[in-house]
């Protein structure tokens, strides 16, 4: 919607917003929830790039480059939520972390007060999200500067973005098919659910149960005609998110999933930590299409999980909720960490199967891949090792602990095919452990949880005392995740 009385571009939308926002008390995240502005852009690290094109957007770039990154590299365009920054994005996402791990650049676009009273993408604006105008125009144009600037590989340009962020995710990879590979929404909404800011409300707390068909249109609509290629889709919710309804995590399936002609029901599912349910539903030729990460108990927000960890990003904040690192799985569905599938690459490797486990081994076999030298090994998402047989032992794991298995084929040139389908693999035995803090401390660590000021040990939830620094107890490990109270 215009404000009738403020026409000019760098206004527009003005009163409306404000308007809207006054009278909803700040509860819309999508157009006015996140209730602390991140900083200007201007951590170190982070570069302004000026001169990328005619930005009808009036959005602002940034960019983040490791050092000595080689030309062909992958790109990701990463877009903040509401009152958040470039460099708010940049410090919480886990993003640069990840760029400087597996080798890409990251484009972060900001928006300001001046498009959207709190510095929204206009995702409910269809002068901004379609194909070749607005503020959708302005980020297609950054992704042309980079990949002159920085040499990025046009093949594998990739976007993401949080709450509103998200949804001018769906609509930028509806827009441009031809240009993004892969996509990642978390808290966000459908394509072109909302064409105003009323139908915003809608899509958010009560979205249309439109049919997989009839959502999967208004991609197709948006799309350059005769579109074939869809970019592969990773949708990030959380259960208790009381400003996106996950709703919107299941009609965002039913889009994507009809966009690339397959079903609804998951080809498997897979459970991860943090809570975090994963369904993966395959394209025909055996390769996730669309990721759907469901995090139990998780409010509005992007999942980071602080540290340096595998499989470990990001950090706290407002709407960084500590959970999982959705950015490092998102980099793996998309293939960044050299399990996904560069074009003409090898075909996924079959029959990927737990043969042995130990108290600190896991034997896993694969079959072989016709023209393969050899094959790369994952766990949890992160590259363990290269081997030229079809066999490998991962040793000096932890006991009764699962661990989740992933191995691509390399050809002659070097290049990693298809991920294969993950197995989970469960060492045996388990060695008590001790651990004598306070509650709090306790807490903090993960072997307990705290409810209205009262303290319990995770797993058996005895109770534990009042959750402070002064309370000390001893809590004994007797499975994973599993803590009761004892005199070790």
């Amino acid at each position: 919607m215009r404000d009738p009385h403020h026409p000019e571009r760098g206004r527009r939308f003005g009163g409306g917003i404000r308007r809207w926002i006054a009278a909803t008390a700040g509860a819309l995240a999508l157009t006015a929830g996140l209730v602390a502005a991140g900083p200007p852009a201007s951590a170190a690290g982070l570069t302004p790039v000026t001169g990328f094109g005619t930005n009808p957007g009036n959005l602002a770039m940034y960019s983040y480059v490791p050092d000595a990154l080689p030309s062909g590299a992958p790109l990701v365009v990463a877009l903040h939520g509401c009152t958040q920054s470039a460099s708010d994005y940049y410090t919480h996402s886990g993003w640069p972390q990840l760029a400087d791990r597996l080798g890409f650049a990251v484009v972060f676009p900001q928006t300001s007060s001046a498009n959207n009273a709190n510095s929204c993408f206009n995702w409910f604006e269809p002068g901004d999200s379609r194909r070749g105008s607005g503020e959708a125009l302005s980020i297609r144009q950054m992704v042309d500067k980079a990949v002159t600037q920085y040499g990025s590989d046009t093949r594998r340009v990739y976007v993401t973005g949080l709450s509103a962020g998200g949804g001018m995710t769906a609509n930028l990879l509806a827009a441009y098919p031809d240009v993004f590979a892969g996509g990642s929404i978390a808290a966000g909404l459908p394509a072109h659910c909302a064409g105003s800011v009323t139908a915003a409300y809608t899509c958010m707390y009560s979205p249309p149960d439109r049919t997989p068909e009839q959502w999967g249109d208004l991609v197709r609509a948006a799309a350059p005609a005769g579109t074939t290629s869809w970019p592969r889709v990773a949708v990030w919710q959380g259960t208790a998110d009381t400003t996106v309804r996950p709703a919107n995590a299941t009609e965002l399936r039913d889009q994507w999933t009809n966009v690339w002609g397959i079903g609804q029901t998951p080809s498997r599912t897979v459970g991860l930590t943090g809570g975090t349910t994963l369904g993966v539903y395959d394209d025909a030729s055996g390769r996730p299409a669309v990721e759907v990460y469901s995090v139990s108990g998780m409010a509005h927000g992007l999942p980071v999980d602080p540290g340096s960890g595998a499989g470990q990003c990001g950090s706290t904040g407002t709407y960084y909720l500590d959970t999982i690192c959705s950015s490092h799985h998102t980099a793996r569905f998309w293939g960044l960490d050299g399990g996904g599938q560069d074009p003409g690459g090898l075909p996924a490797p079959t029959g990927l199967d737990v043969t042995g486990t130990t108290d600190t081994s896991v034997t896993l076999r694969w079959n072989a891949v016709a023209g393969a030298e050899s094959y790369q090994v994952f766990r949890g998402g992160t590259r363990l090792a290269d081997t030229a047989s079809t066999a490998y032992t991962d040793t000096g794991l932890a006991t009764g602990t699962a661990y989740r298995y992933t191995v691509t084929a390399v050809d002659s040139a070097g290049r990693a095919g298809a991920a294969s389908p993950a197995v989970t693999a469960t060492t045996t035995g388990f060695s008590p452990t001790c651990h004598t803090a306070s509650t709090y401390d306790h807490t903090v660590a993960g072997r307990a949880y705290a409810n209205a000021g009262r303290t319990y040990a995770k797993g058996s939830d005895q109770y534990m005392g009042l959750w402070n620094t002064f309370t000390v107890r001893t809590l004994k490990q007797t499975a994973p995740d599993h803590y009761v109270i004892a005199g070790c």
